[in-house]
């Protein structure tokens, strides 16, 4: 199977790897694995790479039907890193767009997501 974030690789070797316990080494490669996860419906995942200040509870239960992500900027500098991204959704045959900088924390060698900006 092709993994949801759009990288074009099977799952097992993209975002597969770090839903099995891998850490990410970017802020980009978080975001595609947190995506991947929000497709799969795999919320574990997503608490556990959300920082704990920032953490919600977190339901999947009116998920959409994530379709296609496109990532607009990504970087990092030290323990600090962002992604500009584009999400497409679709719910009751409608598609929608989320649009997010998201910004990230490295702790322990470790990323988390911390916060996103929805862009309208």
């Amino acid at each position: 199977m092709k993994c949801p974030c759009g990288s074009e690789r099977d799952y097992a070797d993209c975002c597969g790897v770090f839903h099995q316990g891998a850490n990410a080494q970017t802020p980009e490669q978080l975001m595609r694995s947190r995506y991947s996860a929000f497709a799969m419906g795999n919320s574990q995942y997503l608490l556990a790479t959300w920082h704990e200040r920032t953490r919600p509870a977190l339901k999947l239960d009116d998920n959409p039907e994530w379709v296609k992500l496109e990532i607009l900027a990504a970087g990092q500098q030290g323990d600090q890193g962002h992604v500009h991204f584009r999400a497409f959704y679709r719910v009751q045959g409608e598609l929608g767009m989320l649009a997010e900088h998201s910004t990230f924390v490295r702790e322990d060698g470790v990323w988390f997501y911390l916060s996103g900006d929805i862009q309208s």
